[in-house]
């Protein structure tokens, strides 16, 4: 056999370091021989000569010169002995920017000395930093392009969607990576990081191209593309009712296997049973429509699925009647409720996950004269991550809500009717507090989503755990702001008063139907009206009205009535928006939902107007010549913007005029 050089089989020039001592004795075959290789036995006419082999390179140390072809593989710098002085960099970087402050930085690094693992980066914005300008300046500082994804284009030139199938989508979210593109026989590869090295050499092998270009993305735009793969690659199966008819049978969804942590994935089961794929396809496409709930309401001859969509009930589906008693007991059983028990209400929830989206539907069943009507209130968090700014508040109403949110003690309170939004209004102006720096807690029933960073506690009726009863626990709790599911008696009342004059901010919701209302509700619950007065600062009162669809809405003439009545609210008479309809808005000329919003500041002169404890027609009045905007008012103000028509604003605010 003829020598080789370690030159020829590495093809790549080498270093020899000064020799590190005398060369190991040879060992035992019998000990060398590892307990699994993935290469093929060698022929024992080659072992002197591979062991040779192998000896001068472990004394090598190897520095490999890319050559012009490989500049071309991945594009990008990484130098791992310079890992700390990088993190330094970058944080000077952002410093240097204003993309964080000094206090942000200090206490990232802090959090980062004390949890080994853990990224600078990550820490940031776990802090509160804003992604896109920390990952630009990430860009920055490795010498790479920072890329925004074009989620509106999604799969039509934002990313590559075959490309990810091939990648997986798993692969994708575990390591922060999305193909963007090919350019020519290079792959366009989006990151989070730029030092994945391992990880790039993995996406070039799984997805067998000549070499990879980096850019720099955020976390967000790739959680956005794989929510759009989840939605638009999933496609739903045909549902062939007769065969699903012929296969239902109670006692088959009775025994049917649940998980042990009560988590059920939806796309998982599709398949196993016919009752249980209907089920999961009401559910999937209630997630796909956006609906608010679902209601199953079984008839004479006929079974109803309604999903509520803007605050609307639209019918979507007509099963066969004699499946009502199938679909609920797969319901109940989901939701861990009796199924044997058919003559009382009962509440449940299920926790499921639906094209990779963790969702809560709070289940509530009710006996019927045709059987039981069942009722899933889907809570998705998604719903709540929303900024207060996207809400629809007037600029000035927005600059003074958040004032009043960050008041040091008193009551602010918001009220409305079920779904008009108040959850979402305080989950959102919860999440504008410094967490890090404020004791925040909540008393709520049930706990409908999960707030980071906050304390949040369930009441318990049967057992005694009452609000008065929480809210009284959590006053020995050190707390700094205070949230209230609900104002309902007088102990709750009485002890939220005590809590804002000892210090304390308490946000809760009321159910009246407009601000003035609720401090003569107070009262009437029992308060003094002197201690009302000295407690609130502020009330807002809200209502959510369709907005229009940008798609098909139009201006048309309006009739002799509407010009009159726009003219009298100082609006142009000649044209009025109206919906007309189109596909994506399932033809009704509205999608989506905008706020109107009724602020009512408590000063010292409207202090001593509620202590004199005016009836409510006075009361409003006086509010409203104290400059205080209606709910009518601020709806008119987003139809005069487009936002919606005056229809719209007549169905929510009738029983506020």
């Amino acid at each position: 056999m003829a020598k080789h050089r370690i030159d020829d089989i590495l093809q790549r020039p080498i270093h020899r370091p000064p020799s590190r001592g005398p060369a190991k004795p040879a060992r035992d075959a019998e000990e060398e021989a590892p307990v699994f290789s993935p290469l093929p036995a060698m022929p024992s006419s080659q072992t002197a000569e591979a062991e040779s082999l192998v000896e001068v390179a472990e004394e090598a140390v190897v520095e490999i010169a890319p050559t012009q072809d490989d500049t071309d593989d991945i594009i990008f710098e990484f130098s791992p002995e310079d890992d700390q002085p990088a993190d330094a960099g970058l944080a000077q970087l952002l410093l240097d920017q204003n993309t964080i402050s000094r206090e942000i930085l200090t206490a990232a690094e802090q959090i980062l000395k004390q949890t080994p693992g853990r990224s600078l980066v990550e820490l940031l914005l776990e802090q509160g930093a804003d992604e896109e300008a920390v990952q630009r300046a990430v860009a920055e500082h490795a010498g790479l392009p920072f890329e925004p994804i074009d989620l509106e284009a999604g799969l039509d030139g934002g990313f590559d969607g075959r490309l990810l199938q091939r990648l997986g989508p798993d692969f994708c979210k575990a390591n922060g990576v999305l193909p963007l593109r090919s350019e020519g026989s290079r792959v366009v590869i989006g990151s989070v990081k730029p030092d994945g090295v391992f990880i790039l050499d993995e996406v070039k092998q799984r997805l067998g191209v000549a070499g990879i270009k980096l850019v720099i993305v955020t976390w967000f735009d790739i959680r956005g593309a794989l929510e759009i793969i989840g939605v638009d690659g999933d496609e739903e199966e045909s549902v062939d009712l007769s065969s699903i008819l012929e296969d239902v049978d109670e006692a088959d969804v009775a025994v049917a296997e649940i998980s042990s942590s009560n988590e059920v994935d939806l796309e998982q089961q599709a398949g196993e049973s016919p009752v249980i794929r209907y089920v999961n396809f009401i559910i999937q496409n209630a997630i796909k429509e956006g609906a608010s709930d679902i209601h199953v309401e079984p008839a004479d001859k006929k079974l109803k699925v309604r999903f509520r969509i803007d605050g609307v009930l639209f019918e979507m589906m007509n099963p066969p009647a004699s499946m009502s008693a199938a679909i609920t007991s797969r319901l109940k059983i989901m939701a861990n409720l009796d199924i044997s028990e058919r003559r009382i209400p009962q509440d449940g929830r299920i926790r499921c996950t639906v094209q990779g989206r963790k969702l809560d539907l709070r289940v509530s069943t009710l006996p019927c004269g045709y059987g039981e009507k069942t009722v899933m209130r889907i809570l998705d968090t998604r719903s709540i991550n929303v900024n207060l700014e996207d809400l629809g508040f007037d600029p000035q109403t927005l600059e003074t809500w958040q004032n009043e949110v960050k008041a040091p003690n008193g009551i602010v309170l918001v009220t409305g009717p079920t779904g008009s939004g108040k959850t979402t209004t305080l989950y959102s102006s919860l999440r504008q507090l410094d967490k890090n720096k404020l004791n925040i807690s909540t008393v709520e029933d049930p706990i409908e989503y999960h707030l980071e960073g906050v304390t949040q506690t369930q009441t318990h009726e049967k057992i005694g755990m009452t609000f008065g009863r929480a809210l009284k626990a959590l006053l020995r709790q050190d707390p700094d702001v205070i949230m209230l599911g609900e104002i309902r008696d007088i102990e709750t009342a009485h002890t939220a008063i005590q809590a804002a004059l000892t210090g304390h901010l308490v946000l809760s919701t009321l159910h009246t139907n407009d601000a003035p209302s609720s401090i003569t509700r107070l009262v009437n619950i029992g308060l003094e009206p002197f201690l009302v007065g000295a407690a609130v600062n502020s009330v807002l009162a809200q209502r959510l009205v369709r907005r229009l669809c940008t798609n098909c809405k139009a201006q048309e003439k309006p009739t002799e009535e509407m010009a009159e009545y726009l003219e009298m609210q100082g609006l142009q008479v000649d044209l009025a928006w109206v919906p007309r309809g189109c596909d994506k808005c399932r033809n009704t000329g509205y999608s989506g939902r905008v706020g109107i919003y009724e602020l009512l500041v408590i000063d010292d002169q409207t202090r001593d107007i509620i202590a004199r404890n005016p009836n409510v027609s006075e009361f409003r009045r006086l509010c409203i010549d104290r400059g205080m905007v209606s709910l009518r008012a601020d709806g008119i103000r987003k139809v005069a913007q487009g936002l919606t028509t005056v229809p719209e604003i007549f169905r929510v605010t009738e029983a506020a005029v």
